[in-house]
């Protein structure tokens, strides 16, 4: 694992150091870091926005640049993605560098424009269950983060995942972070909509 990753994390946590503001979720030598950050920033309209990041950094990060999925209650679906595609273009001007902390401050002052350039100014409230995609619906491969409400058998349940991920060859990781659960998928455009469908029919029984 990267020093440089370690080191730029260590001081984005010194700098959100406010409650719930960063949250580290895994530090593996083979997965790589995934941690959360929480930053209320501007807003379309002048709204304030609770925008939640979440960043993995692969192993070989900076060599590479993070996957991150972007989630808010008072953004629409499509203008996450849009913000999303946005800071990944951004990213790609600090490649081989140490960029989290550069990527953060950036939208932070360009949250606006990047919901605009999304295609939608209106500002929503979303549902329960949360949905942060990462390509455009004509793209073939997809990244999801869901929020899970809750979970029966936890056991049970991560065998569950694991067969289905088999299954339709996707990608998939449960994160754990008190009484949040989340699930990063990545995969097929097709099986991903598969998976959701097998899901709500799941719940259904």
């Amino acid at each position: 694992m990267s020093e440089l990753a370690l080191e730029e994390v260590s001081a984005i946590a010194a700098i959100f150091c406010g409650k719930d503001e960063c949250e580290v979720l895994e530090v593996s030598e083979t997965e790589g870091i995934s941690f959360r950050i929480q930053t209320h920033v501007e807003g379309p309209l002048g709204t304030d926005v609770l925008l939640k990041l979440l960043f993995h950094l692969p192993i070989s990060y900076p060599a590479s640049l993070p996957n991150i999925s972007v989630n808010s209650e008072q953004l629409t679906r499509t203008q996450c993605v849009g913000v999303r595609e946005r800071l990944l273009e951004e990213a790609k001007r600090h490649f081989s560098q140490p960029m989290v902390h550069e990527l953060i401050l950036w939208i932070q002052q360009n949250l606006k424009h990047a919901v605009e350039h999304a295609g939608a100014t209106s500002v929503c409230c979303a549902g329960r269950s949360t949905l942060s995609t990462g390509a455009a619906e004509d793209d073939g491969i997809w990244t999801i983060l869901l929020h899970l409400d809750h979970m029966r058998a936890k056991g049970k349940y991560v065998k569950t995942v694991e067969k289905w991920c088999t299954d339709l060859k996707l990608t998939g990781r449960l994160m754990f972070m008190g009484k949040m659960i989340l699930l990063l998928l990545q995969g097929d455009r097709r099986s991903i909509k598969t998976w959701i469908q097998a899901e709500r029919s799941a719940k259904r029984k």
